[in-house]
């Protein structure tokens, strides 16, 4: 009786949930498999065509949407290096001897808090005019200048600015993992004569393998699917340079009015990120060390 009575309670506390979770989510995805399948411009007027595969076959043919996969992963790959390293790095500043450690730590967190629009506007402002006053007064011009205008290195903008966002967000979760760490252990260390770098690379690293999994969950999923900040610091450009996966479908759809393309490219899209963010965290789960 007291079963049936708790099954009920949890029914009546997650049917809302589930209900909203298959409005939201669940639906319009089978709904996007549906058009990934059909041509369709988006007009209700206009006859939905059913294509069958051929939208996925006009994808691997389509050397735009190839670049912005190049793109994409040559982003990923920067990011998920810049974004660890400083907030691992952050992580172990805070967690020193520094008095100032608590005034750091918000101030290292708070560019989390700035959306993703506004934040691509205002290292707009900087690349573009900041950038520009520093090249000119400091006689670096080959550093500063405005990167957004050079195909070579509007990438590596997108990739500071994001590194600049997350890299706080991924301090936190460090510091979680360094303070989980037993004191008696460290301690321990270094009464075994374990100096610094041992104590780093021996204890902290293997112990702190439930943070690199989440943190690198994080960043592999962020940096995939990154648009806000792309859409708002380069648009793409210059001459598509940083258009990446989700750009390149954003534009497929709302700029060419290809709804069967672009949600077919939306398909590979999940796909590819699933299949990437579960094989991370399976190698990295094998890795984590029991305390």
């Amino acid at each position: 009786m007291k079963a049936s009575k708790n099954r009920a309670w949890y029914a009546l506390f997650t049917a809302p949930l589930l209900t909203i979770f298959s409005i939201v989510v669940l639906i319009p995805f089978a709904i996007g498999i549906y058009y990934s399948f059909i041509s369709w411009d988006g007009i209700p007027a206009n006859p939905k065509v059913f294509v069958g595969f051929d939208n996925y076959v006009h994808i691997f043919q389509d050397d735009r949407f190839l670049k912005s996969a190049w793109l994409t992963i040559k982003f990923t790959f920067l990011a998920l290096i810049i974004v660890n390293v400083m907030g691992l790095a952050l992580s172990l500043l805070v967690t020193s001897k520094l008095r100032t450690s608590n005034i750091a730590r918000t101030l290292f967190f708070m560019p989390n808090l700035i959306g993703g629009l506004i934040l691509g506007y205002i290292w707009k402002f900087i690349f573009t005019d900041v950038f520009k006053y520093l090249g000119e007064n400091t006689g670096m011009g080959g550093v500063f200048f405005n990167w957004l205008l050079n195909p070579d290195y509007a990438l590596y903008a997108i990739a500071v600015v994001f590194a600049w966002q997350m890299a706080g967000y991924t301090m936190i979760i460090y510091i979680a993992g360094i303070q989980g760490i037993p004191d008696d252990m460290m301690e321990a260390a270094k009464v075994d004569g374990a100096n610094a770098w041992h104590r780093l690379t021996k204890i902290i690293f293997p112990l702190l393998m439930p943070s690199f999994t989440i943190c690198l969950f994080l960043t592999l999923s962020g940096a995939f699917k990154i648009f806000d900040v792309n859409l708002s610091l380069t648009g793409g450009g210059p001459i598509n340079s940083t258009e990446m996966f989700a750009m390149n479908i954003f534009t497929e759809i709302f700029g060419y009015s290809r709804y069967g393309i672009g949600q077919a490219k939306a398909i590979i899209f999940f796909v590819i990120v699933a299949a990437v963010t579960l094989v991370q965290v399976y190698i990295t789960k094998k890795r984590e060390v029991q305390m």
